[in-house]
């Protein structure tokens, strides 16, 4: 992971990225996303939400520090700074509790279809507040995945799921809407790496009420639940988050926030591969569905050539 980062530094410090580096980037968060879904089914039975959420930013935190050191750090102004807590405390610290706590009230399905709301909401902001406007393409892409991801939950959901698992849910996907956008402001001068470290550090502070649950959830939980929160802080977060934010500094706001929507399938899979969770075959249709709608939302729109008489 140590290597990944460095990567991602030396190519954010030494100019304009290739295509493909973007690209590897959205990958690796995507798939380290979707592989944080089947890690935390297994860790919540034996930690609290808040305690699960503080474990992982302080793996976290300690990991992209590590990394921090010897790095040159942008000077921020306040408004970067106040944007910044923002990211830390509604992305790293408000969505992450209210996600794994809606998540014991909700079923699978269901949540996966509350959740996907984000990239529309994403497109909406981003679209109004940082003039990215509406591409045709990106509207019809963002469309057929959400079909896709409705399909999923309608194929996965047990209709076990109450009004305060909703709304956590729901309050989830704004949270995490409103933070990628005010990210996407702070990254127009601020590396991905330092935005992604403070607003960890932030998000790590502000679940610090927790702490006493989490000592006490590490006292009885078994080894391998505490080595989930520890990958949870080195891969879903650390790597992934810097991975992203990398990502969203080369490209639209709304057009990154489309590709979430291949999280849901990319976690049936490994649902699937590793914790035997076999899907019904509409949820497989489904997945492949948003698939097909995250290609269209990243396809470029042809350029008319007008020919000369």
């Amino acid at each position: 992971m140590t290597g990944t980062l460095n990567e991602i530094h030396q190519i954010r410090t030494n100019g304009p990225a290739s295509p493909w580096r973007p690209a590897l980037a959205v990958s690796i968060t995507v798939v380290a996303w979707a592989s944080a879904f089947v890690v935390i089914r297994y860790a919540a039975h034996d930690l609290h939400p808040g305690a699960l959420s503080l474990g992982r930013l302080l793996v976290a935190s300690l990991a992209l520090s590590l990394m921090m050191i010897g790095r040159k750090v942008v000077a921020m102004s306040g408004r970067e700074w106040a944007l910044t807590a923002v990211i830390g405390v509604a992305w790293f610290a408000v969505y992450s509790v209210a996600l794994n706590a809606g998540e014991q009230h909700v079923d699978a399905g269901t949540s996966a279809m509350l959740i996907q709301l984000a990239p529309i909401l994403i497109g909406v902001l981003a679209g109004i507040l940082l003039g990215e406007g509406f591409p045709r393409m990106l509207v019809i892409g963002g469309l057929v995945a959400f079909v896709g991801t409705l399909i999923i939950g309608i194929a996965t959901s047990t209709g076990d799921a109450d009004l305060a698992g909703v709304l956590l849910v729901l309050l989830s996907a704004t949270v995490y809407s409103i933070a990628m956008v005010a990210q996407k402001v702070v990254l127009r001068r601020v590396g991905a790496l330092q935005v992604t470290w403070l607003a960890c550090l932030i998000g790590t502070i502000a679940c610090l009420p927790f702490a006493g649950q989490l000592l006490g959830d590490l006292t009885t939980a078994p080894g391998l639940s505490i080595l989930g929160v520890t990958y949870l802080g080195l891969v879903p977060t650390a790597l992934a988050f810097s991975t992203w934010a990398y990502a969203l500094s080369h490209t639209t706001a709304g057009k990154l926030g489309v590709t979430t929507f291949a999280v849901p399938p990319i976690t049936i899979v490994l649902g699937w591969l590793l914790l035997g969770e076999v899907p019904p075959v509409l949820a497989i249709v489904g997945g492949a569905l948003s698939l097909v709608g995250v290609a269209i939302a990243r396809m470029r729109p042809r350029v008319r050539v007008a020919s000369g008489r």
